[in-house]
């Protein structure tokens, strides 16, 4: 073996084991801290509960190891970006920022991101794919934000594609990205996914008749995990709004669990503990 082989070997060892450090300490961050929130909010938010079932001990099982799968898969897509970039292929702005030109490229990666979403997810659905691709994560009928990661292999390499697809596709271009807007997006994605298998509607009474309505809500997917055939969407109801597959109850349903919660000052303190912990935690993966 040469020593630019071993080197390179090396180096993708080295990031490998990075990658994976930062997919798995994401997800068990933001599916903790969530999960350590609703735990101390109980007693306040059972009433929010949008199904009556509630997940086994087997569901979380399932959604924990499955996760670990798709870590791994993961891990390898972000040593194909590595890849990319240290060959030229893909190239990163780690200069000093311009934050309006930041907030749209973020923004731009969301929007898009959400668009591949929602047409990989329904071909997902289509009969050809389903069982193979996409059945494994439909196990979570009643789904916890552990789930959020819960992937038949082929899925989680769909999921992953994203990235390195589209930084492929602005560096051909001739627009660079920060790296900072890079990492800000896949906090965000995470964080979006386990509130949005959280169980427990998270969102405020009356948000889907807001000007800001068009921004999913736990309701929205949980609706897609206990039918299935609507509600393909991500971060946005755009797509679903779109092409007709918004679930023909949604607001109805969002309505019946989207109650104002009331309580005491000592429990409202115990909660903004729980909360700040858990934002405290997110915000250690997301600096770090």
């Amino acid at each position: 073996m040469t020593t630019e082989t071993s080197s390179l070997l090396t180096s993708i060892g080295d990031h490998m084991i990075g990658a994976m450090t930062f997919d798995l300490g994401r997800y068990l961050i933001a599916a903790g801290a969530l999960s350590l929130i609703l735990w101390f909010a109980k007693q306040y938010t059972e009433a929010r509960r949008i199904q009556k079932r509630k997940a086994s001990f087997a569901d979380y099982k399932r959604e924990f190891l499955s996760s670990m799968r798709t870590v791994l898969i993961f891990a390898v897509t972000t040593i194909s970006t590595v890849l990319f970039i240290e060959t030229g292929w893909v190239n990163i702005d780690r200069g000093a920022i311009n934050w309006p030109i930041f907030a749209v490229q973020l923004a731009a990666m969301i929007v898009a991101h959400d668009a591949y979403f929602y047409w990989m997810h329904r071909a997902l659905h289509h009969k050809s794919l389903f069982r193979m691709a996409h059945l494994h994560h439909h196990k979570s009928r009643t789904p916890t934000p552990w789930a959020a990661y819960s992937f038949a292999s082929f899925e989680a390499f769909s999921e992953a594609a994203f990235v390195p697809a589209y930084l492929l596709l602005v560096s051909t271009i001739g627009a660079p990205m920060y790296d900072f807007a890079i990492f800000i997006f896949l906090a965000h994605m995470i964080i979006r996914n386990v509130m949005g298998h959280a169980g427990i509607e998270l969102f405020p009474a009356g948000w889907t008749r807001i000007p800001l309505g068009w921004i999913t809500t736990t309701t929205h997917h949980d609706l897609h995990h206990s039918q299935g055939n609507s509600n393909f969407g991500l971060y946005f109801t755009w797509w679903d709004r779109w092409m007709g597959t918004e679930h023909p109850q949604y607001q109805e349903r969002f309505d019946a669990v989207a109650k104002p919660i009331r309580v005491s000052v000592g429990a409202a303190a115990n909660i903004s503990i729980a909360a700040f912990a858990g934002l405290a935690l997110t915000s250690t993966i997301t600096l770090v």
